[in-house]
Formats: C-alpha cells, structure tokens, sequence
C-alpha cells in the first residue's frame, strides 16, 4: 500500500525559508510534486518532479522561489521554499502517481497517491 508522509512544516515570517520532505512507501512513481490549497481556495498545483529526469516544474506563482528535489535512494522528495510570503500560507500536500504519460503534471487529476499534508503559515 503506498503511503506519502509530509514534513516540515511551521511558521515563517515573510522572507524566511522552509524546507518541506515527502517519504513514500512503495516506488515505481513516474512523477511526484507538491500541491497547495488555502482556507476557502481548490487545491493547486505547486511543483512536479519527473523522477526518472530528475527535471522540475513549477507554477508561475513559485518560479525562482521555491525548488523541488528529489533523493531516490531513499524515495523522498523535498520543496525548498524561499523568500515565503504570505500568500504562500496553505496546507501543502505530497503526490505521487505511476503515469509516466501524465501531461498536465501540475493538475490534481494527474495524481493518484495523496499524502494527509503539512501546515505552512508565513506572517507578514
């Protein structure tokens, strides 16, 4: 049974950086990415990694601040979030999915394994 757990979430002030992980139990994914939702607002995507490249991808909203990662060996993923604002505050979730023909990587529906997701809050 495949299992994503986030971790690293907290409390940033504006400017500040945090560093998300995300281990999975089970392999073979073809992408795995980092989505976001906010109080009142749908889930979005925030950054997709194709794990057998290695290359990310990113919403506009993050470009040149925020870098998805990977470690294979030890199937984990990370998100290192720079110059965090406050719009960046969301719980943020993990995924996964085998679909290695996936083409919209950073849309919900592309993703089949979900992680239960971890709080960012960042204060102004």
């Amino acid at each position: 049974q495949v299992r994503l757990v986030e971790s690293g979430g907290g409390s940033a002030q504006t400017g500040e950086s945090l560093r998300l992980s995300c281990v999975a139990s089970g392999d073979g994914f073809a992408w795995m990415g980092w989505f976001r939702q906010a109080p009142d607002k749908e889930r979005e995507g925030v950054a997709a990694i194709s794990t057998g490249g290695g290359r990310g991808y990113y919403a506009d909203s993050v470009k040149g601040r925020f870098t998805i990662s990977q470690d294979t060996a030890r199937n984990k993923i990370y998100l290192q979030m720079n110059n965090l604002q406050p719009e960046d505050t969301a719980m943020y979730y993990c995924a996964a999915d085998d679909e290695s023909s996936t083409v919209d990587i950073l849309a919900t529906y592309s993703y089949r394994y979900w992680g239960q997701g971890t709080q960012v809050t960042v204060s102004s």
